[in-house]
């Protein structure tokens, strides 16, 4: 029966999403779980998309708009780009599934970081690449050590910024050096998925820039993280017309559903929400720094809204030993945990299991 698979396939393992709460309260028996595993908005989402949506419910039986018109419009009006160089997805999971199948052929390189998103060695692998790794570099994406392995094989190259898991960036003065320096034909895909919750000045606030100038750069967002729309999958990449053109060709009808777009472009006005947002995680991210200092535990400063922490005691283990306390968080290798900024209420009960499991 495998002879039927392809052999591509071999290598892959199924993505593991985080914990449903759910099911850790049905395993543990436990009337109240927080989730602080997949880098939610504490907040949901905006009122004013809450208040749309409730007016949208009648045409559900209806397709959506397969263009998704009216968001590729509200885009590019706050982008101050062209409608053509825009392309609305399901979430940017699927973004990234479009680009692997538009630029990726066996045999071809694709280069990316150690510890960043997994779906970009994933993709590259279902295509038949080969995924060239390049180590991070103080818990950031080693820009010269990426330049160092461009090859004629070279197809693409993945950049998250900031990273996940580990919060970290590259300056807008280290990519226009190193956008320079990458051959035209190779593609660069920019991921800026936590770009809301950035506080550092030297970040690239406005990327858009990049595409006007280099036609070999795709970046991507979302409305996933800081818009609080993770549950109807709405993200959207923008590059050079030619570049989404080309993509556009592999997407599937009707990926956008109605509610998404409607959601998407209602929060794309609300201004004061993604305010909030960000000043919540400040507020949230800042005691964390201090309680893990306390603790004398070990972490990159991060400008997202998760924190990438050395917990010194087997991620596992502590995963587990906090889902019995009523707390999901993100085991990663080794000693590491990813855990995401809560409310305040969310993050000190987080704080209190942690030093229980820790013994702090």
């Amino acid at each position: 029966m495998t002879k039927v698979f392809r052999k591509e396939l071999e290598s892959l393992k199924p993505y593991v999403p985080g914990r449903p709460i759910e099911d850790v309260k049905r395993e543990y028996g436990l009337k109240d779980v927080i989730k602080l595993a997949s880098n939610e908005n504490p907040l949901g989402y905006s009122k004013k998309v809450r208040e749309k949506l409730m007016n949208s419910l009648d045409n559900l039986a209806l397709y959506p708009d397969g263009n998704a018109t009216e968001l590729k419009e509200a885009l590019s009006k706050k982008l101050d780009i062209a409608v053509d160089n825009i392309l609305p997805s399901s979430g940017a999971d699927e973004m990234i599934d479009l680009i692997a199948k538009t630029l990726i052929s066996p045999g071809d390189e694709v280069i990316t970081a150690d510890i960043t998103f997994p779906r970009y060695i994933s993709t590259t692998k279902m295509m038949g690449g080969t995924p060239i790794i390049v180590p991070l570099k103080d818990y950031t994406y080693d820009l010269e050590g990426i330049l160092n392995h461009i090859s004629n094989k070279t197809k693409l190259i993945w950049i998250c910024n900031p990273n996940n898991p580990t919060g970290t960036m590259v300056t807008e003065e280290e990519l226009m050096d190193f956008f320079a320096k990458v051959p035209e034909n190779v593609i660069i895909a920019y991921d800026e998925a936590y770009r809301e919750y950035v506080t550092r000045n030297d970040y690239p606030k406005n990327s858009i820039k990049f595409v006007k100038k280099y036609p070999n750069i795709i970046i991507l967002r979302t409305f996933s993280k800081a818009y609080g729309l993770a549950g109807l999958r709405v993200a959207y990449a923008v590059g050079d017309k030619e570049v989404i053109k080309n993509i556009n060709k592999v997407r599937g009808p009707f990926n956008v559903n109605s509610l998404g777009q409607t959601a998407a472009i209602t929060a794309l006005e609300d201004d004061e929400f993604i305010e909030e947002v960000y000043n919540l995680n400040l507020e949230g991210k800042n005691y964390l720094y201090e309680e893990f200092r306390n603790m004398g535990l070990h972490f990159p400063p991060s400008e997202t809204n998760h924190i990438y922490v050395n917990v010194e005691k087997d991620a596992q283990e502590v995963f587990v030993e906090l889902q019995k306390r009523g707390v999901i968080i993100r085991p990663m290798s080794g000693n590491w945990i990813r855990v995401s900024i809560g409310t305040m209420e969310e993050n000190r009960i987080f704080i209190e299991k942690l030093k229980e499991v820790l013994g702090k």
